[in-house]
């Protein structure tokens, strides 16, 4: 049987000794869809850094593929499979192309220009036009699109989104929602989706969970047709 490809087991997390989440089971399966809803400071980002293995528990234990899992904000192993997109776009000084072939080039990988421009192609920018533009000449919502491209240039087998289209105009929002589900669609890579926009977690995910207070205090599943998956 197939390990869930996340697990989180009595998970407590605390801050200045304040206990801030406080999860007691956990299971993110591969190519699963998950949603986390609820107000500002229930726990989501929290949450979401712990499944991205960036900072350990205060107490508890988590699991990669079966596999106890160490955290740590330097890259290891599991930051290969597991990557974290945050609200505002961190772009390194360098180009759109440099950016998006970073974690390759780090990993030795070959073909390096094709799959970066097939990742800016796959979130609506065009690569003769964005591969040589530097990180200061690119619009908002251009930026959190080469951020995208960055993390699914690397094919995760998890991919963390905290309000990836919060500031976002239309647009771009829809071309970033886009990417992320041809990412599932294409390498089976879990969606874990932090949003307030309750249409979109309800149209795509498979299940939907609810914080408060750093509490999961409802889970619901959900039943899509084909065409919304």
């Amino acid at each position: 049987m197939t390990p869930p490809l996340i697990s989180l087991f009595n998970v407590r997390q605390r801050y200045s000794g304040r206990t801030v989440l406080s999860v007691d089971r956990l299971d993110i399966t591969p190519g699963s869809i998950v949603g986390l809803a609820g107000p500002n400071g229930s726990g989501k980002s929290t949450l979401l850094r712990l499944l991205a293995f960036l900072e350990p528990p205060a107490s508890g234990t988590m699991t990669f593929e079966g596999s106890p899992a160490s955290s740590s904000s330097s890259p290891g192993p599991v930051h290969r499979q597991v990557t974290l997109l945050v609200q505002e776009p961190y772009l390194l000084r360098r180009s759109v192309h440099g950016n998006v072939a970073y974690g390759l080039k780090v990993r030795g990988e070959t073909d390096v220009t094709a799959r970066v421009n097939a990742a800016l192609e796959a979130v609506g920018l065009d690569a003769e036009r964005f591969a040589r533009r530097q990180w200061f000449e690119l619009s908002g919502g251009e930026a959190q699109r080469v951020a995208l491209a960055a993390r699914l240039v690397l094919r995760p087998k998890a991919l963390l989104m905290d309000e990836p289209t919060a500031s976002l105009d239309s647009s771009s929002a829809a071309l970033v929602r886009q990417a992320a589900l041809a990412a599932r669609s294409r390498y089976n890579t879990a969606l874990v989706i932090a949003s307030h926009d309750m249409a979109w977690l309800h149209a795509v995910c498979d299940h939907v969970l609810h914080l408060e207070n750093g509490l999961i205090i409802e889970q619901k599943t959900l039943k899509k047709s084909e065409e919304m998956k």
